[in-house]
């Protein structure tokens, strides 16, 4: 029998058999779909056994102008100058040029706010205005205690910066820095990082050589030689720090500091409305630190041990002597320089206050009317 001769039974169509095919797919994906995340306990191939992901928000899209680096710096930048000191000096009196910055507080006046040490000595000021339009300045007061100083300059449609809150900063937030680094051919320069600290204290020297203390703002954004006097701006455009010094060792980076505004502000209005800053004068001198351990050494206590008092002066008139130890005024106790510095800060010449010494083992209390500090 040929191979054509064998008895086949009756097998189904094509039709019949794509028929049951598309069937049994569409159970299987039923089967997968319901019984699969049961199965498979709903666990991501992507995602590690055992860590537990959230859900976050997508990250905001910026456009070039939406950027809040870019508006800062549309809105700041014109009212930060170039600010170009002049002295003479040498032989033949050439003069010499150094640069700073400034920042544009007043338009009507002309009044421009920066660094005592960016103007001081200068025999004739040159402000730059926007990189192209230079002015003559002039200088309204300067303060080498706080580095700060205010000049003017004549001229019309000035831009002006605003002024903000450095009292509501929070550490992370933004922070940008303008100002002209390395002098006038990098004018208004930018640059961006965060508030890094608040209320640092620092000791710099100032333009005369004097060691001065002051309270800071410390940021990460870039502060080089000629930001001084410059704009730290916050996230809404206003200045909050008028920037003033950078740690300049070869193995820091990143941490320059700025006056806090509300430090300056009042600085400000004493150097527009007197030309110079009034302190309280307490009439000592020669005074010395009497740090814990001289305490312990010589059975004293810690504080401020007075080498001389001024003729005349308040302390001589409270009845304060020559190594007297100052150890407390008012409420607070006075243990280094700093401290009477600050306690000081609180108040003006006018003002009476209690300082308490000890002499000779015994403590007193002196009322004591606070004087103006002479000038020179």
């Amino acid at each position: 029998m040929s191979y054509f001769e064998h008895d086949y039974s009756r097998r189904p169509g094509y039709f019949g058999i794509f028929v049951l095919m598309l069937i049994s797919a569409l159970l299987g994906g039923i089967v997968a779909l319901f019984l699969g995340p049961a199965i498979l306990g709903q666990q991501d191939l992507g995602q590690e056994p055992g860590i537990e992901q959230q859900k976050q928000a997508p990250l905001p899209e910026y456009t070039l102008t939406e950027n809040p680096v870019v508006a800062i710096a549309e809105r700041v930048s014109p009212a930060v100058v170039s600010i170009v000191n002049y002295q003479h000096t040498g032989f033949f009196r050439q003069l010499q040029p150094s640069s700073g910055s400034g920042v544009i507080f007043d338009s009507k006046n002309g009044y421009i706010v920066t660094n005592y040490h960016v103007v001081a000595g200068a025999d004739r000021l040159e402000v730059i205005v926007q990189g192209e339009h230079e002015y003559e300045g002039r200088l309204v007061g300067g303060d080498e205690q706080t580095d700060l100083a205010v000049i003017q300059i004549r001229a019309d449609n000035l831009p002006e910066a605003v002024f903000g809150d450095s009292d509501q900063l929070r550490v992370g937030e933004l922070a940008v820095a303008i100002g002209s680094p390395l002098g006038t051919s990098f004018d208004r320069s930018v640059t961006a990082g965060v508030i890094s600290a608040l209320n640092r204290q620092i000791s710099v020297a100032g333009a005369t050589g004097q060691e001065i203390n002051l309270n800071v703002i410390q940021t990460d954004a870039a502060i080089n030689p000629g930001n001084s006097g410059g704009a730290l701006v916050n996230s809404r455009g206003e200045v909050i720090g008028i920037n003033s010094v950078k740690v300049g060792r070869a193995d820091v980076e990143g941490m320059g500091f700025a006056i806090p505004i509300n430090d300056a502000k009042p600085i400000i209005r004493q150097l527009l409305d007197k030309g110079y800053v009034s302190r309280p004068f307490i009439g000592i001198y020669n005074y010395q630190v009497v740090s814990e351990q001289l305490a312990q050494w010589y059975d004293l206590p810690e504080g401020i041990w007075v080498g001389g008092i001024v003729p005349g002066g308040p302390a001589e008139k409270a009845g304060m002597q020559v190594e007297d130890i100052i150890i407390r005024i008012e409420d607070q106790n006075i243990k280094t320089a700093a401290d009477l510095q600050g306690v000081l800060k609180k108040y003006k010449p006018g003002d009476q206050i209690v300082i308490r010494v000890v002499r000779k083992g015994q403590a007193h209390d002196l009322n004591l009317t606070l004087g103006e500090m002479p000038r020179s």
